[in-house]
């Protein structure tokens, strides 16, 4: 399906998230997002470490992005969220990863933080389909997107695995400067449930087809907030999303916040998994065994790119 809904001036005033910063990314300035027009990617290999459903036993097609709109101090991509990190591509070559990292055997392209590039990616995967392309695309994102922006992935994306990290915008000030954030993060989540009401599994193979992971990283200390996510998430969309509850936080260069500066202990990832017992959340993952001190985190350097 033609995609009629892309601005290809989009880059010269970009508004594409919710910063708005409006910076001409065509003439080579760098918004808020810390890219320019060009794309920019670290990495793009198979990846092991998402959900189950995700990753299977071939792992996931994943491509690096740099750059990123949102920032958290806690953010354990910092060397490509900066937009640092990366090689700068070609559409055409973002086209023949995609056909790359099927042969390699992956279970499906999954889009790490790339609403920067939006228009981009469409036009790839509408190329990359006309070909006879035909893996899951995931969007991999923050969960800081504007609605605007997610409609011009409408028929594009097949997967939605967004965070949503704050339900306090008091938090969501201090850790990613956008306070605003609980509020995009509910509007861009319903979009997501517009566009993929129900999640689709390979009867066979237990791989996600199409619907919407949710994930939820519990930060240290901030278990109330962790429910009032759970609550939030279960009341709006019940089983018609999946929750991936997280307790991998690590701590990584924070002195300045010391009251997250520590791992979340196994009494708190406890008492979240508990509430969500509670509640009745039923369509969720979790996290077993000491995950913080494992490495998801792959090298940023510029593998496969």
């Amino acid at each position: 399906m033609k995609n009629t809904n892309i601005n290809t001036n989009i880059y010269e005033k970009c508004m594409l998230c919710p910063r708005k910063c409006g910076v001409s990314r065509s003439t080579g300035q760098s918004g808020v997002c810390g890219v320019d027009a060009g794309i920019k990617v670290a990495r793009a290999a198979l990846h092991y470490w998402e959900e189950p459903c995700i990753s299977g036993k071939n792992g996931s097609g994943a491509v690096f992005f740099s750059g990123c709109s949102l920032h958290c101090v806690f953010c354990q991509n910092r060397d490509i969220s900066d937009g640092m990190a990366g090689k700068n591509i070609s559409r055409q070559r973002l086209f023949d990863i995609f056909f790359e990292l099927k042969e390699k055997g992956a279970n499906n392209i999954n889009l790490v933080t790339p609403g920067q590039y939006i228009p981009d990616i469409v036009w790839a995967v509408e190329k990359a389909r006309a070909a006879g392309f035909d893996l899951p695309i995931v969007y991999n994102t923050s969960g800081y997107e504007n609605v605007e922006s997610l409609k011009m992935l409408e028929g594009i994306v097949d997967i939605y695995l967004p965070d949503f990290k704050y339900m306090d915008s008091t938090l969501a000030g201090k850790y990613s400067k956008a306070s605003d954030y609980p509020d995009v993060a509910k509007k861009a989540v319903a979009e997501m449930v517009r566009q993929q009401p129900d999640a689709v599994f390979d009867g066979q193979t237990g791989l996600i087809k199409k619907g919407v992971i949710v994930r939820q990283l519990l930060l240290p200390g901030h278990v109330k907030d962790a429910k009032d996510i759970l609550k939030y998430l279960h009341e709006s969309y019940g089983d018609h999303i999946y929750i991936s509850m997280m307790s991998q936080f690590t701590p990584f260069g924070l002195e300045e916040y010391p009251e997250i500066n520590r791992r979340v202990t196994k009494r708190e990832y406890e008492r979240y998994i508990d509430y969500a017992i509670e509640l009745g959340v039923e369509d969720a993952f979790i996290q077993e065994g000491d995950v913080a001190k494992e490495s998801f985190i792959p090298a940023f350097d510029c593998e496969g790119v």
